[in-house]
């Protein structure tokens, strides 16, 4: 079982999030602002804790580097309603663990939870699907532990698939996580993602990107592909 906590203001949204993690063993408190979070946190030990950047009273950003200056070293996603590089970098610079775009699958943020629940202490930062790792901290991926040169675009749609892994991730998150909203057309999204799949063979990848239901991709052993 794993425990953690919820930081968000939106109490439907906060309703659904609780529900979707109970029914995948995750106990979840919750906290509507900054402050009461931080009176749980000291109180009560969390494997994960999952944290809004827009709350009323005190931040996400603060709680975090509050909690960071405390010595509390519980893993943090942050929610955020924006995906904006600036954003991402402040998150990190305070001390977030990982970082999720509303709107976002829940199966996404499930699969986020438990791996950052289930690893430990300096492997935070590094996600490993088949023979590739990614390590966010140096933004670099290998497989067989070489470094492989991913144009920009492909490097975020292999880490967000990473991160996702085994889970799928929809195209409406990866659109917002490359463009937020100004995805250049309903095409841009496939011509990269033929790009990272072409990257990945050639540097054989025991895993390859595959089509879900045409509504998102997902890292794929490329035994399993064959069959």
């Amino acid at each position: 079982m794993i425990n953690t906590i919820l930081v968000e203001d939106d109490s439907r949204l906060a309703g659904n999030i609780i529900d979707f993690l109970e029914l995948e063993s995750i106990t979840c408190d919750y906290a509507n602002n900054g402050e009461t979070a931080l009176n749980l946190i000291e109180k009560n030990q969390y494997q994960v804790i999952i944290l809004d950047v827009n709350l009323p009273r005190l931040d996400g950003f603060s709680v975090c580097e509050r909690l960071r200056t405390q010595g509390v070293a519980v893993p943090i996603i942050m929610l955020t309603a924006r995906s904006q590089l600036e954003d991402k970098l402040t998150g990190f610079k305070v001390g977030t663990d990982d970082y999720l775009a509303k709107p976002f699958a829940m199966a996404e943020l499930v699969a986020r939870t438990k791996a950052l629940a289930t690893r430990k202490s300096g492997q935070l930062f590094r996600f490993k699907a088949g023979n590739i790792v990614f390590c966010t901290q140096e933004n670099q991926a290998y497989i067989d532990n070489q470094p492989i040169k991913l144009l920009p675009t492909s490097l975020i749609i292999l880490e967000h698939l990473i991160r996702a892994y085994p889970h799928s991730i929809t195209r409406q998150s990866l659109n917002l996580a490359i463009w937020e909203d100004r995805a250049p057309n309903s095409n841009s999204l496939k011509v990269h993602i033929h790009y990272l799949r072409k990257a990945l063979s050639q540097h054989s990848s025991s895993v390859c990107v595959v089509s879900v239901n045409k509504r998102g991709f997902k890292l794929q052993d490329t035994d399993s592909e064959s069959q």
